[in-house]
């Protein structure tokens, strides 16, 4: 079985990009909460992150982390452009490429940055996954409700965490 990751980007948090706030540190401990039950109820072996910060970023770390326990399972990069990490923070780029480092795989799925590419990204990671672990709050419009509806319209099995 195949997951893939979608969910918001630090700055949809009230905590941003302070990590250490029990609120990230709570939902980092629902995300591998959720991993593992898939891992463990589903047979999930395979996981796609879009590689963006945020929850991407939380779960491919997670996963990694994950493979301690469980070698067999692999994380694929799901890379939107090849200079994704371009405009970040040097700590960010550096958490980028560790990940990078550490993944079984990597697809790039846009030649270059265009208006666009993110979605490109997000179908390519429903088209292939069985379920789609979504971490957002409903309310919010964005990139993540739309790779939701996108993988409901695919009859991809949704695991929300509302956040």
């Amino acid at each position: 079985m195949t997951v893939c990751f979608t969910g918001h980007r630090p700055k949809s948090f009230d905590f941003g990009f302070n990590e250490q706030h029990p609120q990230c540190i709570k939902i980092k401990e629902l995300i591998a909460h959720e991993i593992e039950s898939l891992i463990v109820n589903y047979s999930a072996d395979t996981f796609y992150s879009g590689m963006a910060l945020g929850v991407d970023t939380w779960s491919a770390e997670i996963v990694l982390a994950l493979k301690e326990k469980y070698p067999f399972i692999k994380l694929i990069a799901a890379i939107p452009f090849p200079d994704q990490s371009s405009s970040w923070s040097q700590d960010n780029k550096e958490r980028y490429n560790n990940i990078l480092e550490k993944c079984d795989s990597k697809v790039v799925t846009s030649p270059s940055y265009h208006r666009g590419c993110m979605h490109i990204r997000n179908r390519y990671m429903v088209d292939r996954s069985h379920i789609v672990l979504a971490v957002f709050d409903k309310t919010k419009s964005g990139g993540t409700e739309s790779t939701v509806r996108y993988a409901e319209k695919q009859g991809r099995m949704i695991v929300h965490l509302n956040i």
